[in-house]
């Protein structure tokens, strides 16, 4: 099984932080280093404010911002700044592709993700389990998760409350 497999890479894992509404993995680049964060549900954290690197270019504040939220029982996007109205918008899913496709009518915004717990257990998508609606210039695609899913997340959250958790004091030290 592919979700068995998961969780005991989970257990294998070194887990420096747990924080609430946030999955990131981090893995070793080709040379060993350690690579970037892959930001898996959350939000993206923007660097420190007043470094080079953002005060020479910077994003449009207006383009659509991507994320992902979910909930106890549903994966859920968010996409920012589409202005449309919601007749505009389609949410479908592609089998072959395993993943999620949104597109507006008048061609203004198109965007494909996959759904990486599905993909961990193997399971098919649904498009019966998949909707939208749009509020406030913001797209919000909703996905109900399966049982298998649920279940999962259970045994994930066990595993999560054995990890010892660390005091104010109980920092590690390195001495050289």
């Amino acid at each position: 099984m592919a979700a068995q497999s998961w969780r005991d890479s989970l257990r294998a894992a070194r887990k420096t932080a747990v924080v609430q509404d946030v999955r990131k993995w981090r893995r070793k680049s080709q040379l060993g280093s350690q690579g970037q964060w892959q930001v898996e549900v959350g939000e993206i954290s923007s660097g420190t404010f007043g470094s080079l690197e953002q005060q020479l270019i910077q994003e449009n504040s207006s383009n659509p911002i991507f994320t992902r939220k979910d909930t106890k029982t549903s994966f859920q996007w968010r996409i920012r700044n589409l202005p449309y109205p919601r007749k505009v918008y389609s949410a479908t899913i592609d089998p072959e592709q395993r993943c999620c496709i949104v597109r507006t009518s008048n061609k203004k915004y198109y965007k494909r993700f996959n759904i990486p717990d599905m993909d961990r257990c193997g399971l098919p998508l649904d498009s019966s389990a998949l909707s939208f609606t749009h509020a406030n210039n913001t797209l919000i695609i909703t996905y109900q998760k399966p049982r298998e899913i649920l279940q999962q997340e259970q045994e994930v959250l066990q595993e999560l409350k054995k990890v010892k958790v660390a005091e104010d004091g109980d920092v590690e030290c390195k001495t050289q």
